[in-house]
């Protein structure tokens, strides 16, 4: 046996050393980029530490506070690309977050960030920030965690708006998926080599599955890549993979409990997220919903129609006594040239 060992392994040597000559360059590569991508695109926004968490945010606008929580792979600029955010502070305090460990916010490893402790964190922030009160909206997975402020602090939350959520369990063979990266070691040594240039490899493809059935919104060219394929980015992304269907088994437990005025918001044809399984039955669950559907519109809600769900925060502002100002000018084009796609 020992003799055996021997007279292979050096033929086993080279293939190692080629094996950690391409890890190396793979780092090599990863660091440049995310060095790259980050001095070309710094913070634009302002930054809040709450509990030791440094969180970055976007805020635009005056009047009642919006509260815009991204979906999983993005950060804000993804509600800054769509037009939404521009058109939303024609009259609201538009804030709309990194959440924790997505675009410039951290995300501590010491934290399992299920849904309730990022909705912890983003209403103690919100505070720190002078908002009493807030709209939240939230998109895909930053529905759970505007659903478990809703529960947490319905008298800080005065209604929800939800886009594109998925909000039951369900067989999702995307979740082992993109999981691994979040895995301690094994992960950590994919999110800074091999990972991201697979993430770049499969980009296109998962993005024009999220738009189907229209095509990509060109506005959407305006996200860096490489801002979302960042090492740190990448572990929040498949954490978030990994936890999505047993987060939406436990928070589904406790939806009869909201009480705080819900819109649900759905394309048809989503492919990320079935609105049958997910939109409809929540609003058959939600004992003060509305429910809005809009045939031949995918995941990217938010890109083919601003401007709905622009109408879908006011009704809820009327609904709740907020005051509703006609939109701006300014607001009314930005509105037309979403719709138009360019």
């Amino acid at each position: 046996m020992i003799q055996r060992y021997r007279s292979t392994s050096p033929a086993v040597r080279p293939g190692l050393l080629w094996a950690a000559a391409g890890l190396a360059a793979s780092w090599l590569f990863v660091q440049a980029r995310t060095r790259q991508v980050e001095r070309e695109h710094p913070p634009e926004g302002k930054f809040v530490t709450v509990d030791g968490v440094r969180l970055h945010y976007l805020e635009r606008g005056e009047g009642p506070a919006l509260v815009l929580l991204h979906g999983n792979g993005v950060y804000a600029k993804d509600f800054e690309l769509s037009g939404l955010l521009d058109m939303a502070a024609s009259h609201y305090r538009v804030i709309a977050f990194d959440r924790p460990g997505f675009g410039y916010s951290e995300r501590p490893r010491s934290t399992v960030w299920t849904p309730d402790k990022q909705a912890r964190l983003l209403h103690g922030a919100l505070r720190e920030i002078g908002v009493e009160s807030a709209i939240v909206l939230g998109h895909s997975w930053g529905t759970l965690v505007a659903l478990s402020m809703g529960l947490q602090a319905p008298d800080f939350v005065r209604g929800l708006v939800l886009m594109s959520g998925y909000y039951y369990p369900s067989v999702r063979l995307d979740a082992p998926l993109s999981s691994p990266p979040a895995v301690p070691l094994i992960g950590d040594l994919m999110r800074y080599t091999v990972s991201p240039l697979l993430s770049r490899m499969i980009w296109r493809p998962v993005i024009k599955r999220a738009f189907a059935p229209r095509p990509v919104a060109e506005r959407f060219s305006g996200l860096p890549v490489w801002m979302a394929l960042r090492p740190s980015q990448l572990r929040a992304s498949a954490a978030e993979s990994a936890m999505m269907i047993p987060a939406a088994m436990a928070l589904s437990r406790r939806y009869g409990e909201l009480q705080v005025p819900a819109t649900i918001l759905a394309g048809t044809q989503d492919r990320v997220a079935s609105s049958g399984h997910n939109a409809e039955r929540l609003h058959e669950g939600l004992p003060h919903s509305q429910l809005e559907l809009q045939p031949g519109t995918g995941h990217m809600f938010h890109y083919a129609h601003p401007d709905r769900v622009l109408a879908a925060i006011d009704a809820i502002a009327a609904q709740v006594g907020e005051p509703v100002m006609q939109r701006s000018p300014r607001a009314e084009a930005l509105a037309r040239a979403s719709e138009s796609g360019v």
